[in-house]
């Protein structure tokens, strides 16, 4: 424990990707987050969609993990859960979150605060219907975040909605679907030489316009 407590202390690694200011974003965090996105892609990132999404329960007791951005619109940021999982339950208490994407091939992140609400029930649907059979067939199977016996008790369980879908449609559970995260803030942080890292904040005004400042690193 003592030689991985001393290489973590003594990591160490320089930012010289690229520069960010005001001057040379969008004036649309949207439209910012896009040039981002696709430059993530371009750079062949593994799973560049994936975000840490961070929630608070009803003890206030912050909790986070890994989901698939699935959608971006100028209304928000869409993943896709079951409802009744832990993130599931603490959204329902609390709808504030935080969203964050990193891609430190890029030394770039984005953090995104704002207010999560269901998507429709056709939205939900749309998305569902396509999805691999497989994981549709999962949907049904996993009572997620809740205590599980067994490996073999969530296979039998697989194995029974195969046989109950087999030669039909499988239809969306209702208690899984998509959620939004509607943003009230954006933060653009660029990684950079000497830990002087650029960090461009958007604010979203009460009349739907966005301020931008630039944040010391």
């Amino acid at each position: 424990m003592s030689q991985l407590r001393k290489y973590i202390r003594n990591l160490r690694r320089d930012f010289i990707s690229g520069v960010l200011d005001k001057k040379s974003v969008s004036k649309s965090p949207f439209v910012q987050f896009e040039s981002w996105m696709k430059q993530a892609i371009d750079a062949g990132i593994e799973e560049p969609n994936a975000m840490t999404l961070s929630t608070v329960d009803k003890n206030l007791q912050p909790d986070s993990r890994v989901v698939l951005l699935r959608d971006l619109n100028r209304n928000g940021f869409s993943f896709f859960t079951n409802y009744l999982s832990e993130k599931g339950k603490q959204i329902q208490s609390n709808k504030r979150a935080c969203l964050n994407f990193y891609w430190p091939e890029l030394h770039r992140q984005v953090r995104i605060k704002g207010m999560i609400s269901r998507l429709s029930p056709k939205e939900s649907d749309e998305y569902f219907d396509s999805r691999p059979r497989e994981s549709q067939i999962g949907a049904w199977a996993s009572q997620q975040s809740s205590v599980l016996e067994s490996r073999a008790s969530l296979e039998s369980k697989i194995e029974f909605y195969l046989q109950k879908f087999e030669g039909m449609k499988v239809p969306r559970p209702i208690h899984w679907g998509g959620y939004r995260l509607n943003p009230k803030s954006m933060e653009f942080w660029q990684g950079r030489e000497n830990r002087l890292h650029d960090r461009i904040l958007y604010t979203k005004m009460k009349n739907g316009a966005w301020k931008l400042n630039r944040l010391n690193p």
